[in-house]
């Protein structure tokens, strides 16, 4: 810990000198362009760690991390710390000399972020879900979006009245972004919400997913037609409503029609895309496609994450779009925490002592949740929902996100809104993101049914098949894996703890879930004889090596490769950290296998490592029947996998006497290493196996050998470290 703040104390004194000495360089009145980029290198990374730091903050109070890198960011921007002068920033490292609060160096790597951000938000938009639940999700995002639309458009024209604006009215700016505004679901942060409580498959749970993505479409088309009525108010200088109707109409043809000639021409453009083979490529190309449509919807008068997200929506059903997401998540880890931070960064905090704001912040915030429950709720009650669920689908509409501060950031830098404004859309997006988990968990757990009636909507087929033992079960799903490679899939590891995966190509997705010994597929009906065909042609693979296995094998070789010594072989894993005086034994009493082995998982589970003493047996002697685990030189490494252990745990014993293990060399074993992992650890395993077999060469042997204690044994063991 120290260390550490001495090192950020350096870096920090380093930040401060380096500008004084760099300015120095810069000419009277021309500000040299390197000395710029080195303010823009700082302030990058001053903002990147900030935002970290504040979404591990907001994970630690289980909030969604959007909200900590908001929060970093106010508090790092030129209103607040980053607005006090220090040494080679007399302004402060986030001064500002003009009536944008950032420089356009920041915002324009903010603009790349907000574009990466809405493709991947259509990449991920499931077509296929929006459709199956389209009705239902249909009518709860549109009664959303109208609801809150008229609500907030209504309340701004209210607020700016009593402001002194006499002449404001629904087609003023600032009223027409608040409708926006307040009419976008965060589809991020709800499905998130549902996948902690396993509700995502629930009728509740697709409902609600389908209905934010229609509602986030929706909103990103009232954004085109607002943005085509701005444009069309300062063309003409006044409300001309032919021209405003053309403009609107302009907008939602060219969203429509580029969108329908997306997802038309999806399936040619992903074929092309994997005619490069290699997948960064197609992922650079594909976020290519997505800067230039952003920027032609740009020049058409629309928004750039229109476009952005039209290109995403396109792609979403081609088989390369896990491929891209996957790709470009280390580009979206990097730059979008950064464009929630710099949109902290234009927050004024000190607005927030404001009593106008603070009451515009209760009153949209209030106006907001009304809009999405009522909305919301009402169509759900006509969709077969009950009171319990309808409320349960009005709650999870309700967070605000990156969607909803993407366009603020749009309306403050059009000047549709002023500080005062974005400052209350911020705190609104705040609020009802923090009112939604506690509250949507809480109407979960309150238990029964969401549903008037059984809901029977079928969502595909599952097959289901067990195998004989997890390693064979671990084996399998590896060469099946395989195969779907070879047969021009792409798979993609979900999640690999839970040893979750989906493939797909063209049409066909299919997913693998195993627990244990069990395979769970779910897929479309027309695909479950391909995935029997699958496991049939592994299995039979599995048989022919299996047969091949049966063939004699030169273990002896094998063996004196194990323990032939090489200097420097097994770096990487100290013995120290995993042997202690408890797990050592100078005298084992056993004079048989079956009592060595009991005597050391004995040890090991009185030093409190192992749970099941049975099922951790269970596990070494299966090891022991497959293949003797006695080597040469009166070695014996029995072991075995098994979830009694959480992580790799080891014993050490000796019996000068030797018993008999049926080593390769037909002599006695004497020292016994015993090692139990878990049943998803890989490489520790084998590699400490390895290191201690070069510990125990000649000399080692005749050392441990000789010692009567278990601290002498430890010395032994550890001394070449």
């Amino acid at each position: 810990m120290k260390k550490l703040i001495f090192s950020l104390a350096a870096a920090a004194a380093l930040i401060m000198v380096t500008p004084a000495f760099a300015s120095g360089g810069a000419q009277a009145g021309d500000e040299l362009i390197t000395h710029r980029m080195m303010v823009l290198v700082i302030q990058l990374g001053v903002i990147l760690v900030a935002a970290k730091l504040g979404s591990i903050a907001a994970a630690r109070l289980k909030q969604p991390g959007v909200l900590g890198e908001l929060i970093a960011g106010a508090l790092i921007g030129p209103f607040a710390l980053g607005g006090i002068g220090i040494p080679g920033f007399p302004g402060g490292l986030f001064a500002h000399s003009g009536a944008f609060p950032v420089s356009a160096e920041l915002y324009g790597i903010c603009t790349i972020a907000a574009v990466i951000l809405l493709f991947m938000v259509g990449l991920e938009t499931d077509i296929g879900l929006l459709m199956r639940y389209s009705v239902a999700g249909s009518m709860v995002g549109i009664g959303g979006v109208l609801l809150s639309f008229v609500l907030g458009n209504a309340t701004a024209v209210f607020a700016l009245r009593i402001m002194g604006q006499a002449d404001a009215g629904p087609m003023t700016p600032y009223a027409l972004f608040f409708g926006v505004i307040l009419t976008a679901t965060s589809v991020g942060i709800t499905a998130r919400i549902l996948s902690e409580m396993r509700k995502t498959d629930s009728p509740e749970g697709v409902t609600l997913i389908s209905g934010a993505i229609i509602d986030d479409v929706l909103g990103i088309v009232i954004l085109a037609v607002v943005m085509g009525i701005i444009t069309a108010s300062r063309a003409t200088g006044q409300v001309n409503w032919v021209h405003i109707g053309a403009i609107s109409l302009k907008a939602i043809l060219v969203w429509l029609v580029a969108t329908a000639i997306g997802l038309l021409a999806a399936q040619k453009i992903g074929r092309m895309l994997k005619w490069f083979h290699n997948r960064s490529a197609i992922a650079l190309i594909a976020f290519g496609m997505a800067l230039m449509l952003a920027g032609l919807f740009e020049e058409a008068g629309l928004a750039l994450i229109i476009g952005a997200y039209v290109m995403g929506l396109s792609l979403s059903r081609t088989d390369v779009n896990h491929v891209i997401r996957e790709q470009l998540a280390p580009m979206s880890d990097l730059l979008v925490p950064a464009f929630f931070a710099v949109m902290g960064m234009l927050v004024d905090l000190r607005l927030f002592a404001s009593v106008s704001v603070i009451t515009l912040t209760v009153c949209f915030t209030a106006v907001g949740m009304i809009g999405k429950v009522v909305g919301c709720g009402i169509p759900s009650l006509l969709c077969g929902f009950n009171r319990r669920g309808a409320l349960r689908i009005g709650v999870g509409m309700l967070p605000r996100g990156e969607v909803t501060l993407i366009m603020a950031g749009l309306a403050l830098t059009t000047g549709a809104l002023d500080q005062q404004g974005f400052a209350v859309a911020v705190m609104m997006t705040f609020l009802t993101t923090l009112v939604v988990p506690p509250v949507l968990t809480r109407l979960f757990k309150s238990g029964g049914s969401g549903m008037r009636k059984e809901d029977k909507r079928k969502t595909g087929e599952s097959v289901v098949m067990d195998f004989p033992s997890p390693e064979f079960a671990q084996l399998l799903q590896r060469k099946l894996l395989d195969v779907f490679a070879e047969d021009g899939f792409f798979v993609h590891t979900l999640n690999r703890r839970e040893h979750l995966f989906q493939m797909r190509k063209d049409d066909t997705v299919v997913s693998l879930a195993r627990k244990g010994t069990q395979f769970t597929f779910n897929c479309a009906e027309k695909d479950v004889p391909f995935i029997h065909t699958a496991v049939y042609e592994v299995l039979a693979d599995l048989d022919r090596i299996s047969k091949a296995l049966r063939e004699p094998i030169d273990r002896m070789s094998l063996a004196e490769g194990v323990q032939k010594a090489v200097q420097g072989a097994g770096t990487g894993l100290s013995l120290k950290e995993k042997l202690t005086d408890d797990v050592l034994i100078p005298d084992l009493q056993g004079a048989a296998k079956e009592t060595v082995i009991d005597e050391l998982l004995d040890k090991i589970r009185a030093a409190g490592l192992l749970t099941d003493v049975d099922a951790a047996r269970k596990a070494v002697w299966q090891r022991e029947e497959s293949m003797s685990t006695g080597m040469q030189y009166g070695i014996a490494l029995p072991h075995g996998k098994t979830d009694a252990v959480s992580h790799m745990v080891c014993a050490v014993g000796i019996r000068k006497e030797g018993i008999d293990w049926d080593s390769l060399d037909g002599q006695p074993s004497r020292i016994f290493v015993m090692v139990l992992s878990p049943q998803s650890s890989s490489g520790p395993h084998v590699r400490f196996l390895s290191v201690i077999s070069q510990v125990l060469d000649e000399k080692g042997r005749e050392r441990l050998l000789k010692c009567s204690t278990s601290a002498e044994m430890l010395k032994v063991l550890t001394s070449g470290e």
